[in-house]
């Protein structure tokens, strides 16, 4: 299955071995997923053995889930981030929260639901969990610190039915799994499945944990997943299928709604995926704990490539394997060349009102270099002298207007200036004008 090097494979299966043996996991799983391919699977423990067919619960990566089909209504108009709660659960006494803070943890709810500790018992329906909605869930007023509350991603569930008129694992089945090939994604468990544990810190025997159906809170940590097809929710993750969700919508939850670490600025969540920098490269993803089990995906997206994990004891607690899963995506991205894209020729000139806005242009004396990219329909602004800025990017936006999609003019307009003889002789670029001399004027 490996297409990494030798050295890193190598490394990967080291780093995997050593976690289930300090975490004294019975059975741990990580892959690595490279430009939409489960590239490598690593594997330790022996109960059971794993294999990349085998179910663990996957916790909180749920919540990724519920959140893009929360964005996939939003795309269809059928609701707005910015609406309060209440707009769609009236009188629960919590609804001052946004569905835009209550995605990214900002809503200030507290973390769990009233009743049992919902993850280890059979949890009620949305009736019950409404009727135990009072003021005094709110910790924080809304945006004023990081909090995070499975209990928002309950009341998210409870919109997406209110919005549709159906469950959240109807929706759930029909606009994810089904498209995305994810067969193996399920509510409950499905052999061939891993048994989730607690370790005795003492003397190393298991103890099952129950597989509880959690009712109205499933769509903040119900679902079962395997290797495969977690793999597959990564890629998806990192360059997703249009027809799923917009590649920009997608790129949209990935802007930090809050900063969780104020101190070092590590870590942060959007709308549904947590934000974790390491160095200078950003990941986004989540982590995944339910009695007996723990999870974790984190993908790069620039590299299209990522990491998914799975134990089956909560021994290794989320947040081991989530840095467990960090170490091993950091590694291969140092360690392993980047996937190069074959060049391929134009099969045709672009038009006369494109080509006339190629080659270069001046202001204040710094030179650029706009460029055509026939495949993205994109113009592309680079920077010569100094050299080493983010490229712009431009997309048509109208007749003689571009609009900016990347880089410091993202969302600004462009306009073609023209002298009398309908030459395009400037660029007014949100008021800078660029020009073909670096001496001259429009």
């Amino acid at each position: 299955m490996s297409l990494l090097l030798p050295e890193t494979t190598r490394r990967v299966d080291a780093l995997v071995a050593e976690a289930q043996t300090t975490g004294l996991a019975p059975s741990l799983v990580a892959g690595i997923v490279r430009d939409g391919t489960l590239v490598h699977l690593a594997t330790a423990g022996t109960t059971p053995e794993p294999h990349a067919d085998l179910q663990y619960r996957i916790g909180s990566i749920s919540k990724t889930m519920t959140a893009v089909l929360v964005l996939q209504l939003r795309d269809a108009g059928q609701l707005a981030l910015d609406d309060p709660l209440e707009r769609y659960l009236p009188d629960t006494g919590v609804g001052t929260p946004t569905l835009r803070q209550l995605l990214g943890h900002a809503g200030g709810l507290q973390r769990e639901p009233d009743g049992e500790w919902w993850e280890r018992s059979t949890g009620g329906d949305l009736t019950a969990l409404l009727a135990g909605l009072t003021p005094t869930k709110l910790a924080y007023p809304p945006h004023r610190v990081y909090h995070y509350s499975n209990l928002a991603y309950g009341l998210l569930g409870a919109v997406l039915e209110r919005v549709t008129g159906r469950s959240w694992w109807e929706l759930l089945h029909e606009r994810l799994l089904t498209p995305l090939g994810m067969t193996r994604t399920t509510y409950q468990a499905t052999e061939p499945f891993a048994r989730g544990y607690v370790v005795h810190p003492w003397h190393g025997t298991l103890r099952e944990e129950p597989r509880t159906d959690t009712g109205a809170m499933a769509p903040a940590g119900q679902l079962w997943s395997t290797p495969t097809d977690l793999a597959r929710w990564a890629a998806f993750l990192a360059d997703p299928d249009p027809a799923v969700l917009a590649p920009d919508t997608l790129t949209e939850m990935c802007a930090p709604v809050v900063i969780s670490d104020l101190d070092s600025w590590r870590s942060g969540h959007g709308l549904g995926l947590a934000l974790y920098r390491c160095g200078d490269r950003v990941y986004v993803g989540h982590g995944g704990s339910m009695p007996g089990y723990v999870a974790t995906v984190a993908v790069h997206r620039p590299t299209r490539t990522a990491v998914i994990g799975f134990a089956n004891s909560y021994g290794l607690r989320a947040g081991s394997i989530g840095g467990l899963g960090e170490r091993l995506l950091t590694g291969v991205l140092d360690t392993e060349p980047a996937p190069v894209r074959p060049w391929r020729p134009a099969t045709a000139p672009p038009e006369p009102e494109i080509a006339e806005l190629c080659g270069r242009w001046w202001w204040m004396g710094r030179e650029y270099e706009i460029t055509w990219m026939p495949d993205s329909g994109e113009l592309v602004c680079t920077g010569l002298r100094p050299a080493g800025a983010v490229p712009w990017r431009f997309v048509r936006d109208g007749d003689g207007r571009w609009r900016g999609r990347a880089g410091m003019n993202d969302g600004e307009v462009v306009t073609v200036l023209r002298d009398p003889a309908g030459t395009a002789v400037a660029l007014d670029i949100a008021t800078f004008v660029f020009t073909r001399d670096p001496e001259g004027s429009p």
